[in-house]
């Protein structure tokens, strides 16, 4: 565990999305051309998005789906097309507000865009959960914290997807720590599957929630691993 409690890491991400990123992430999420490393970081979270929506029913109507650190709204607009009612939330007022831009007026009815923390109880209950790359800065203990709370508020499952520790990671977050520090993001926090596991233990509202799917993505600087909780 860091010394760096949720609140802080929350307003750092909040800063580094809403302002330093904001033009960057806007580009990255787009058609437009980008070099060969935001080229292989978009191919990746195609690749992660693609994986998440397969875990979730074809058919989503009726159902109340919480995409949970929206960014642009890519995930949020996909689940929508299958009938599901989405609140889709984001830290960065800047990208919620580039999401409702980019939003198909057709389905303009079933996505409650909202900028704010995906933890907050008004947001309500929910059949799914998504925090695609959205607890990948936070501790592996506050992280998992914050999975147990969104759990007490729903009934299906929870798709998440975290940085995996490896040596190749590790490498890469010790060479961003040497950039200046205006120019450098809030740094991954690599977990272990076995430590997730071992803290879910540890939260009465995760006692009837069992890890089902994984799938790790690769693609070149885009590393991470998606993991399938399900209430049993």
């Amino acid at each position: 565990m860091t010394d760096v409690t949720y609140e802080q890491r929350r307003s750092q991400i909040e800063n580094y999305f809403d302002r330093t990123a904001a033009a960057a992430w806007a580009k990255l999420t787009s058609d437009a051309p980008v070099g060969r490393i935001r080229a292989s970081v978009r191919a990746g979270r195609d690749q992660m998005r693609s994986t998440l929506l397969s875990w979730l029913p074809e058919d989503l109507s009726g159902k109340r789906v919480l995409d949970a650190g929206c960014g642009t709204g890519a995930f949020a607009v996909e689940a929508a097309r299958r009938g599901a009612e989405v609140v889709a939330i984001d830290l960065s007022p800047t990208l919620v507000n580039l999401a409702r831009e980019r939003l198909p007026a057709e389905l303009a009815s079933r996505i409650d865009f909202r900028s704010g923390d995906m933890l907050g109880p008004a947001l309500g209950q929910f059949d799914h959960v998504v925090a695609m790359d959205s607890v990948i800065h936070y501790s592996t203990h506050d992280a998992v914290g914050a999975l147990a709370q969104l759990a007490g508020r729903t009934s299906g499952s929870i798709l998440f997807t975290f940085a995996p520790r490896t040596p190749l990671l590790a490498a890469m977050i010790a060479v961003g720590r040497l950039l200046p520090r205006g120019d450098r993001a809030p740094w991954l926090e690599p977990m272990a599957a076995e430590k997730i596991a071992a803290l879910m233990k540890q939260h009465a509202s995760l006692d009837h929630w069992n890890a089902k799917r994984t799938r790790r993505i690769s693609s070149g600087f885009y590393k991470s691993q998606a993991l399938e909780l399900v209430r049993s």
